[in-house]
Protein backbone atom coordinates (compact mmCIF):
# COMPACT_ATOMS: atom_id res chain seq x y z
CA UNK A 1 0.00 0.00 0.00
CA UNK A 2 2.94 2.31 1.05
CA UNK A 3 4.13 2.36 -2.62
CA UNK A 4 1.20 2.45 -4.18
CA UNK A 5 0.42 5.81 -2.05
CA UNK A 6 4.65 7.03 -3.51
CA UNK A 7 3.30 6.27 -6.70
CA UNK A 8 0.30 8.52 -6.96
CA UNK A 9 2.40 10.88 -5.03
CA UNK A 10 4.74 10.95 -7.89
CA UNK A 11 2.75 10.96 -10.54
CA UNK A 12 0.72 14.31 -8.87
CA UNK A 13 3.37 15.72 -8.04
CA UNK A 14 4.42 15.39 -12.21
CA UNK A 15 1.14 16.96 -12.92
CA UNK A 16 1.71 19.35 -11.03
CA UNK A 17 5.11 20.66 -11.96
CA UNK A 18 3.81 20.27 -15.58
CA UNK A 19 0.46 22.83 -14.46
CA UNK A 20 3.52 25.16 -12.90
CA UNK A 21 5.73 25.40 -15.69
CA UNK A 22 2.49 25.82 -18.32
CA UNK A 23 1.42 28.35 -16.25
CA UNK A 24 4.87 30.55 -16.23
CA UNK A 25 4.60 30.05 -19.85
CA UNK A 26 0.84 31.52 -20.14
CA UNK A 27 2.59 34.59 -17.81
CA UNK A 28 5.59 35.84 -19.57
CA UNK A 29 3.47 35.84 -22.62
CA UNK A 30 0.68 37.58 -21.42
CA UNK A 31 3.80 40.18 -20.40
CA UNK A 32 5.07 40.05 -23.45
CA UNK A 33 1.40 40.48 -25.55
CA UNK A 34 0.98 43.92 -22.95
CA UNK A 35 4.22 45.04 -24.00
CA UNK A 36 3.55 44.40 -27.52
CA UNK A 37 -0.08 46.14 -27.48
CA UNK A 38 1.67 48.73 -25.73
CA UNK A 39 4.07 49.46 -28.86
CA UNK A 40 1.69 49.13 -31.30
CA UNK A 41 -0.17 51.87 -29.31
CA UNK A 42 3.05 54.28 -29.63
CA UNK A 43 3.71 53.49 -33.81
CA UNK A 44 -0.66 53.93 -34.01
CA UNK A 45 0.33 57.62 -32.77
CA UNK A 46 3.11 58.26 -34.44
CA UNK A 47 1.97 57.37 -37.61
CA UNK A 48 -1.39 59.89 -37.34
CA UNK A 49 0.80 62.63 -36.20
CA UNK A 50 3.26 61.72 -39.61
CA UNK A 51 -0.62 61.21 -42.22
CA UNK A 52 -1.20 65.03 -39.85
CA UNK A 53 1.73 66.18 -41.03
CA UNK A 54 1.80 64.70 -44.47
CA UNK A 55 -1.78 66.81 -45.11
CA UNK A 56 0.02 70.19 -44.14
CA UNK A 57 2.55 70.08 -46.39
CA UNK A 58 0.71 68.55 -49.32
CA UNK A 59 -0.99 71.73 -48.61
CA UNK A 60 1.20 74.09 -48.34
CA UNK A 61 3.07 72.33 -51.98
CA UNK A 62 -0.39 72.47 -53.47
CA UNK A 63 -0.12 76.88 -52.39
CA UNK A 64 3.28 76.84 -53.76
CA UNK A 65 1.48 75.48 -56.99
CA UNK A 66 -0.49 77.82 -57.61
CA UNK A 67 1.49 80.81 -57.03
CA UNK A 68 4.20 79.41 -59.37
CA UNK A 69 1.45 79.06 -62.02
CA UNK A 70 0.22 82.39 -61.02
CA UNK A 71 3.50 84.02 -62.11
CA UNK A 72 4.67 81.77 -64.66
CA UNK A 73 1.25 83.47 -66.81
CA UNK A 74 2.55 86.89 -65.55
CA UNK A 75 5.41 86.72 -67.39
CA UNK A 76 6.58 87.02 -71.02
CA UNK A 77 7.43 84.54 -73.27
CA UNK A 78 11.02 85.19 -74.59
CA UNK A 79 10.73 83.02 -77.55
CA UNK A 80 10.56 85.93 -79.84
CA UNK A 81 13.55 87.74 -78.38
CA UNK A 82 15.66 84.36 -78.82
CA UNK A 83 14.54 83.91 -82.43
CA UNK A 84 15.58 87.67 -83.03
CA UNK A 85 19.13 87.62 -81.40
CA UNK A 86 19.62 84.20 -83.01
CA UNK A 87 18.94 85.94 -86.82
CA UNK A 88 20.71 88.80 -85.44
CA UNK A 89 24.11 86.70 -84.97
CA UNK A 90 23.50 84.56 -88.17
CA UNK A 91 23.42 88.20 -89.77
CA UNK A 92 26.02 90.12 -88.25
CA UNK A 93 28.65 87.91 -86.72
CA UNK A 94 30.19 86.27 -89.42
Amino acid sequence: MKKLWKILLAIGGLIGGILLISNKNKSTYKKDLKDNKAKIKEVKEKISKVEKDKKKTKARIKNTNKKIAKTKSKTKSTKSAKKTTSSFKKKYRK
